[in-house]
């Protein structure tokens, strides 16, 4: 896979569509948006092929149709845009981001146990 190429935001909502429902075409692409967005079909074609030429998104032709496809994982982009947030915002220390967030979030006792077990986990690596 490579080098993860960067995806703005607007980007983001297409990788999206392409995680959870691709392959598509683009006219499919366009039609799930569109519950989303208010972006013209245009735009969001041209959102696609930047992510074709980032080398984000691949296509395979189907007769005069293109489906497109996401070419790098979702978890993988997930992975990379926390990191570069906790960088941009926390200056890369992990432990406030994540007092933080617990101290606002509302966690069930199975959710709270999850996190124990991750972080003992963590503990023995």
């Amino acid at each position: 896979m490579g080098k993860l190429p960067k995806i703005s935001q607007s980007e983001w909502l297409v990788m999206q569509v392409l995680w959870s429902k691709g392959p598509l075409t683009a006219n499919e692409v366009v039609e799930q948006l569109a519950k989303k967005t208010k972006w013209n079909p245009r735009t969001v074609k041209a959102l696609i092929n930047r992510l074709a030429k980032k080398g984000a998104v691949k296509f395979q032709k189907e007769g005069r149709q293109y489906r497109y496809f996401a070419a790098v994982s979702e978890s993988k982009c997930v992975r990379r845009e926390t990191r570069s947030f906790v960088r941009r915002v926390y200056g890369g220390a992990v432990r406030p981001i994540l007092a933080s967030f617990l101290e606002d979030a509302d966690l069930s006792p199975d959710e709270i146990k999850e996190l124990k077990k991750i972080l003992d986990q963590k503990g023995r690596d």
